[in-house]
């Protein structure tokens, strides 16, 4: 869509109590500004007024915001086509033109504008994917988010544990789990954990599943033996609150991670692409709806594998000038779609004749874990886009003996590596896929 389709352009530079913006028409004669309150109410009265006084055309409007709520708010409305730009090109933009460091919300909108008209080819406009596609993304990054939470508290958990009480760390294997919470719960202290009968403490574990008898003497003796940490009253008995609020937001994060997880696995099967990533080697129940997420059903979204995973962060960066080149990490991209690629690369490594071979001619040649596993990452990015493409699954016989072909296999790991051996596949590569009838 050229520029003279869109009958107005607007950027709003919003606020957590007012947005202020810009609009100018199609023939850029004039600006107009003004600003509105933070709330639905204002933003629908303002977003009705502006569609009704151009009735025809899209409108395109630009803002520093590509999920938040002001982002939501305006994609209930068909006509209006959202460009968001990312926070760091705002500020290297706004440097560009105020070196003293000045800033303020309606010189920002000004700015936001003046990107929007003279370099909207560089910007990329917010094309909403499938609801399944979206449900699945919400989902994914909420456990995410609560995975970290719990990973927070955890620590916080055992630094205080550390202090009064640290015997329980060795004792309990994950001190976050539902046996280390209940543990915490029911003995919050090594001193009311002793007065416990052996036979209490010793159901306590075979209702928690723990099997080993052995294990459970063990514990049982270790417990009688044990000395505590500290005298300090004052410290046992903050220790003690401490944990026991502590493990109760575990719980609580225990039981929405249940429910989360639940909710995800009820999703994934009415995802109509699902079936593409199901049956790829190391993905698992965690994996699959990443996978999913990750490659959307929107098609035109990316061009081409490089693309893609320049966009994901996979693919490294390059720097020169004159004589001097540099090629290193990509830290500008989303940092969990890198993490998710990065995985499954990792994981497939152990389910993939290729990917391991691959893997391991990586470390052979001195690369750490992680660097091999985003070069893992880069073919694997390769492979997919092209089976996501053409909706057809991807098929590991197919595939390794299209590399043995063209000769591009890596070399098993007892081998020293060929500088020839690239085991990857271009973008022009035939497919290595077949197409299950989905339906």
């Amino acid at each position: 869509m050229s520029q003279s389709e869109f009958a107005a352009y607007v950027a709003i530079d919003w606020a957590d109590r007012k947005h202020y913006w810009q609009l100018t028409d199609s023939g850029h004669q004039h600006r107009e500004h003004g600003a509105l309150l933070n709330t639905p109410e204002s933003v629908d009265i303002w977003a009705t007024g502006l569609l009704a006084r151009f009735p025809s055309g899209s409108i395109a409007v630009c803002l520093e915001q590509s999920r938040g709520p002001l982002a939501y708010q305006l994609g209930k409305y068909e006509r209006l086509v959202l460009f968001p730009v990312h926070p760091a090109t705002m500020a290297s933009f706004r440097q560009a033109f105020f070196p003293s460091g000045s800033k303020g919300d309606p010189s920002d909108a000004g700015l936001l504008l003046e990107l929007l008209l003279h370099h909207r080819q560089r910007l990329r406009r917010l094309d909403p994917d499938s609801v399944e596609t979206r449900l699945l993304h919400m989902l994914i990054e909420l456990r995410r988010k609560l995975v970290d939470e719990r990973t927070r508290q955890s620590n916080r958990l055992t630094a205080w544990l550390k202090m009064y009480f640290p015997q329980a760390l060795d004792w309990i294997d994950n001190i976050d789990s539902p046996l280390g919470c209940d543990f915490l719960e029911r003995w919050p202290t090594l001193q009311q954990l002793q007065r416990a009968h052996a036979e209490t403490i010793e159901r306590f574990f075979r209702e928690h599943n723990s099997r080993s008898q052995a294990r459970i003497d063990e514990r049982v003796k270790a417990i009688r033996q044990a000395v505590p940490a500290v005298q300090d009253t004052a410290l046992l008995q903050a220790g003690a609150a401490a944990s026991t609020s502590l493990v109760a937001l575990l719980k609580a994060l225990n039981g929405a991670l249940t429910s989360v997880d639940q909710q995800i696995a009820d999703q994934v099967p009415k995802h109509p692409e699902a079936y593409l990533f199901a049956e790829l080697p190391g993905v698992g129940p965690a994996l699959l709806p990443r996978l999913i997420v990750a490659f959307g059903t929107r098609r035109e979204q990316f061009q081409s594998a490089s693309e893609l995973a320049a966009y994901s962060g996979i693919a490294p960066v390059t720097r020169q000038s004159g004589k001097s080149k540099s090629v290193h990490f990509r830290l500008a991209c989303p940092k969990f779609l890198r993490q998710t690629f990065h995985e499954f690369a990792a994981h497939s490594v152990a389910k993939s004749h290729w990917a391991r071979q691959f893997y391991q001619q990586q470390r052979n040649r001195g690369m750490g874990h992680h660097a091999a596993a985003r070069a893992l990452a880069f073919k694997w990015i390769r492979v997919l886009f092209r089976c996501w493409k053409n909706r057809e699954t991807y098929d590991e016989v197919r595939y390794i003996k299209a590399l043995e072909q063209r000769h591009a296999l890596p070399n098993p790991p007892s081998e020293s590596p060929s500088p020839a051996s690239s085991g990857g596949v271009t973008d022009n590569a035939t497919p290595i896929v077949s197409n299950p009838n989905p339906e």
